[in-house]
């Protein structure tokens, strides 16, 4: 792929695994968007999910990957399905963009490996090991790997490497505090001083606020580097891993983590517009969505192009 891909302003799509749940997937444990994967009835209804944002003006769509790491489905007891929902969840898009006719990039979900919005705390080479794991399966398949929701330096550097042994382009995703920084503490300008890799082609603030981007766009601006953001609309401004909200069981149906963090309804399409055109005038090129945003909300910001 063209590696200055987002020097000039980008779309990607919006939240798929609300967006399934929203449209009738029954989520199994902790598995959330995952048994989209694993229960084939609702592989139709994932392809659906990625027309919908393609046709709203995505010009790149996210696999359905998040919560397949490997911890996950251990937990679940469905680990031997590691390789198979990882696969299957990128022959999906594939078959989506197919089906779009148009020419879209697909990129590869690589979440972090244990618990969402917080610091994996592991050992390098154990977070390096399920990384590597989940990214071989993946990678084939994509255009370029999306660091999904990182929220330290170290998980950031480790995926970037395990990228780089891929030869996969990198859109580093991080997710934000209110106060700007991750949860380690770091700034943006600490991560791109001590890991910034050749394979970045982007860095955006992933699963924040529309406030949380306005506030940190100006001083993303000044590290020279493609930014934007991928904004959530939960009502919670710092959201909390899904082991605080949903205990469910394997083959238990799920909590939908909204029921926890809320939905926001203030936020239509054109007023999510009105938040990323101020980013845009910042200077951001990278513009998406990530929990509760819909096709409308994409169809909007779309229109920043």
């Amino acid at each position: 792929m063209d590696l200055n891909f987002f020097n000039q302003t980008r779309i990607l799509d919006g939240g798929m695994g609300q967006q399934l749940l929203a449209k009738g997937l029954i989520s199994k444990g902790t598995l959330w968007s995952t048994s989209a994967i694993l229960d084939k009835k609702f592989h139709q209804l994932v392809i659906d999910v990625h027309l919908s944002f393609i046709n709203s003006g995505a010009e790149v769509i996210v696999t359905n990957t998040f919560s397949s790491r490997k911890l996950r489905l251990i937990q679940n007891k469905v680990e031997e399905h590691f390789k198979y929902v990882n696969e299957e969840a990128c022959l999906l898009s594939i078959k989506a963009k197919e089906l779009s006719k148009k020419k879209i990039l697909i990129a590869g979900s690589l979440p972090c490996q244990t618990d969402t919005y917080v610091e994996d705390k592991r050992d390098s080479k154990i977070i390096e090991k399920d990384f590597y794991e989940q990214a071989e399966i993946i990678a084939p398949h994509v255009d370029f790997l999306y660091l999904d929701v990182i929220s330290s330096g170290r998980e950031i550097d480790i995926a970037s490497n395990v990228a780089e042994k891929l030869n996969k382009p990198v859109l580093v995703g991080v997710h934000l505090k209110k106060n700007g920084l991750l949860s380690t503490g770091e700034t943006l300008s600490e991560i791109l001083q001590k890991y910034k890799s050749n394979s970045w082609i982007g860095l955006i603030g992933a699963c924040i606020s529309p406030e949380i981007a306005g506030n940190c766009a100006s001083d993303i601006s000044k590290l020279n580097i493609p930014f934007g953001f991928k904004a959530n609309l939960w009502k919670v401004e710092e959201p909390t891993p899904v082991k605080t909200f949903n205990t469910a069981k394997p083959n238990e149906i799920g909590t939908n983590p909204n029921i926890a963090l809320g939905k926001r309804e203030d936020v239509s399409g054109k007023s999510l517009y009105k938040f990323y055109e101020k980013i845009v005038n910042k200077g951001a090129t990278i513009l998406g969505g990530c929990c509760e945003t819909t096709p409308e909300h994409i169809y909007e910001i779309s229109k920043l192009k």
